[in-house]
Parts: C-alpha cells; sequence; structure tokens
C-alpha cells in the first residue's frame, strides 16, 4: 500500500501493477527517490480531478526522469477514485505528474478518439480527502489556471508493502 501524505490528510492508494506495469514501476521508483516529497497538488478542478506530483509551492517543475509509455490501453476506466498519469499532447510523454478523478471521466480513456489517460492506481481510503482538496478556492497564478489560493502540499508519499496488483 501507498500512502501520499498532504497538508490536508492521508490518500492510500492500490497500484494496478498487473494492468500497468510500466506506470507502475515509474511511480513507484518516484516514491523511492523521495522525488514527491514538497510538490503540490497545482490543478484542482472541481467535478473533474485534481492533479499534483510535479511541481513545487512557487509552481517551478522538477526535473524527471525521461517519459514512460502510454499504458492507456490498459482497459482500466478514468472512474472516480481512480489515478492517471498526466501528459502533454504527446502520448508518451507522461514523467511524474498524476491526477485522482473525482468523477467517472469516460471522455479521458483510450479510444480511438483519443489514446487516453493511463490508469494505475485508485484511492482505497481517503476519498474524503481527495473530496477536500477538491473543494478548496483556486485562481490564476504564475500562467496557470486552477491553482489552490492555499497551496496544497503533498508532504510525503511512502509504501508501506509490496502491493497485490491488479
Amino acid at each position: 500500500m501507498i500512502t501520499i501524505k498532504t497538508s490536508h490528510g492521508d490518500i492510500a492508494i492500490e497500484l494496478f501493477d498487473q494492468k500497468a506495469p510500466i506506470t507502475c514501476e515509474n511511480f513507484r521508483q518516484y516514491v523511492t527517490d523521495g522525488f514527491f516529497q514538497d510538490t503540490i497538488f497545482h490543478r484542482v478542478i472541481p467535478n473533474f480531478m485534481i492533479q499534483g506530483g510535479g511541481m513545487d509551492a512557487s509552481l517551478s517543475g522538477k526535473d524527471t526522469r525521461e517519459p514512460i509509455k502510454n499504458e492507456a490501453d490498459n482497459r482500466e476506466p478514468n472512474d472516480r477514485g481512480t489515478l492517471a498519469m498526466a501528459r502533454t499532447g504527446m502520448v508518451d510523454s507522461a514523467t511524474a505528474q498524476f491526477f485522482i478523478n473525482l468523477r467517472d471521466n469516460d471522455s479521458l480513456n483510450h479510444s480511438s478518439r483519443d489514446f487516453g489517460y493511463a490508469v494505475f492506481a485508485r484511492v482505497t481510503d481517503g476519498m474524503g480527502v481527495v473530496d477536500a482538496i477538491a473543494g478548496v478556492e483556486t485562481g490564476d497564478r504564475a500562467g496557470h489556471q486552477d491553482v489552490p489560493v492555499e497551496t496544497v502540499t503533498i508532504l510525503d508519499v511512502t509504501i508501506e508493502a509490496q502491493a497485490n496488483g491488479r
């Protein structure tokens, strides 16, 4: 089990090692490296998703490893409470940033229209924390939209035990 410790409380997640092995290994390596410490949820859109894991409180991006292969074709849907990798317009561009779906976001799933966003985990405990983060006031800052007015910090991400996978 992995715990995302935030300034609003803890979020426990389960990785889908069998469905998204590349993405899970990538995420686990960032956790092991301590990369997520003091990053923030920099994009919060109510009834859509909260995104974080790549910027510090000044909205500066952290240096990441190389992008990974997009595993959105694993057929795991972007449903409420799942975690998926954020990416640019390029299919295989995900690095460290992830988002937590606040509702079922079918438009983010793999399809003939768009390759989609790779779901690699789900929240097993702490959706109340996720919903509290989703309810913070947001605004524009440093060229970014939907930024929490009061910083929501990822204090640390820890691995308690090996995930069973899905």
